[in-house]
């Protein structure tokens, strides 16, 4: 059974935290920076949300899910 893209996320040490449109996207993305995450988002897929995804299917392209992990501090 090949990986998905957000098993491989996963498997990275991404944790996804939830599917958002903007305005808060932005606001979300800007608090984990703040307090020292790393953000990567992906645009929003049915497949991989629990749930009633009805709504979000009407306008897929407004919304993205949001995955964090805590920033890796490399020695130099």
């Amino acid at each position: 059974m090949p990986m998905t893209p957000e098993k491989k996320l996963i498997e990275q040490g991404w944790q996804k935290q939830a599917t958002y449109d903007n305005p808060r996207l932005s606001e979300m993305v800007e608090m984990y920076q703040e307090i020292g995450f790393e953000v990567h988002l992906e645009p929003f897929n049915a497949e991989n949300e629990t749930g009633c995804t009805g709504c979000l299917q009407l306008m897929p392209d407004s919304f993205q899910t949001l995955y964090t992990r805590r920033k890796i501090e490399r020695e130099e």
